[in-house]
């Protein structure tokens, strides 16, 4: 199945939220309590992306197919300091069924490429220590550089 990369616009908020919503439930059973899983929603996520994507103050991109939005990476200026670090990948997030089919490597690829342009020259993700996609982000060649203690 073929897809797009893309900018995100503000008409792609609630696709951009069924994926978030989406990927937390089949992502992180076990890893967040499950409360919190069931408390997203997703009409409240759409506000929030499409406050953000109408502000443009966040690089997001979007993966779509023939029919809709399958995924999007989202980022920008890196909120904590890390030194030599300045870029920072937000969020990416697929719907289970896109997911090892090269769409996640395409969106990391074309997001890094959006930032270098803005004249970042350097990329940092958090991410939770069970989250299965760690080998996802060690095969684009990532390699922990921090750690955040509770």
């Amino acid at each position: 199945m073929s897809v797009t990369i893309r900018p995100g616009r503000v008409e792609d908020a609630h696709g951009i939220a069924l994926v978030h919503v989406a990927s937390w439930r089949s992502t992180y059973p076990g890893i967040v309590p499950d409360a919190y899983i069931r408390s997203l929603d997703v009409e409240v996520q759409a506000g929030r992306w499409r406050q953000g994507l109408a502000e443009g103050s966040v690089h997001i991109l979007v993966a779509e197919d023939a029919s809709r939005v399958v995924g999007f990476a989202s980022g920008g200026k890196l909120r904590e300091a890390i030194d030599g670090y300045d870029g920072e990948l937000y969020a990416i997030y697929l719907l289970q069924e896109n997911q090892t089919r090269g769409t996640g490597r395409l969106l990391v690829q074309r997001f890094a490429e959006q930032l270098r342009a803005d004249g970042f020259r350097s990329l940092v993700v958090w991410v939770l220590e069970k989250n299965p996609a760690v080998r996802f982000y060690q095969r684009l060649g990532g390699f922990r550089i921090a750690q955040k203690v509770p």
